[in-house]
């Protein structure tokens, strides 16, 4: 009994081998059969390409405070002239300024009298607000083609905050200004490509491309070097220097 058991499994054995191997010759007849009669062949070829960022855009708010309109106001011209002097001696000459959004500062003041019914004790009659002070605040915007100098702009802005200057700055921003042109260039490499794949699999049904029947485009995707985040609505990287542009094409070719 005990040889009979290892003879019985190889026999097993042996048969879902061979059951395998009728599978995939059958999967792979139907898959050579579907090309050799179809007429047409869809695939989706790629193409990458790494850039970098051509434009930085950096921006910062900076505000005073002042018991009156007329202090803030002033207050605030000369923080304003510290930020241009900054910036023009970093070699951001083109920027400008926002227009000033001012809030008040209110408090509450209550008028109060003794109360006769309770003697020592005060009632409030009367509450009113004033305004005991002004909050004015300014953003400015710089643009600059040397990415890698701006890029230091917001450890250099500490200079200002030194001299007084409530300065609060914002992440900057990278833009490729050359996207448009190269998503066109992208477009022909990622067409190539789809006809690569579509040569090599025409090619197992004896077959050959005539030509492009249709191309339909996917959305572009700029995200981070070496970043794999895709969405189905595109990606617009703004926040890294060194960026990765991917465009899909599917490609529908004729068959002879």
């Amino acid at each position: 009994m005990s040889d009979s058991r290892p003879q019985f499994f190889g026999m097993l054995a042996g048969l879902f081998l061979a059951a395998g191997l009728v599978l995939s010759a059958m999967l792979g007849t139907t898959a050579w059969v579907k090309i050799k009669n179809s007429q047409y062949i869809s695939v989706k070829g790629s193409a990458r390409k790494n850039i970098k960022s051509d434009l930085v855009i950096w921006s910062a708010d900076f505000s005073v405070e002042a018991p009156t309109l007329l202090d803030a106001q002033r207050q605030l011209k000369d923080d304003r002239l510290k930020v241009d002097k900054f910036l023009y001696d970093a070699g951001m000459t083109n920027h400008f300024f926002k227009a000033i959004t001012i809030e008040e500062e209110h408090a509450t003041f209550q008028n109060e009298e003794t109360n006769s019914e309770r003697p020592g004790a005060w009632k409030v009659v009367s509450s009113q607000q004033k305004t005991i002070g002004f909050t004015l605040k300014q953003t400015v915007e710089a643009h600059s083609a040397d990415v890698d100098h701006a890029s230091q702009l917001d450890s250099d802005s500490t200079t200002l905050v030194e001299q007084g200057v409530m300065l609060t700055t914002e992440p900057s921003q990278f833009i490729y200004t050359q996207a448009s042109e190269a998503k066109i260039e992208m477009l022909a490499e990622a067409t190539k490509d789809a006809r690569a794949r579509a040569e090599q699999i025409a090619g197992q049904g004896d077959r050959k491309l005539a030509g492009l029947h249709d191309a339909d485009m996917g959305v572009f995707q700029i995200t981070p070097l070496h970043s794999s985040d895709t969405s189905g609505e595109g990606l617009n990287d703004t926040t890294s220097l060194e960026k990765t542009i991917t465009a899909v094409v599917t490609a529908t070719f004729l068959l002879r």
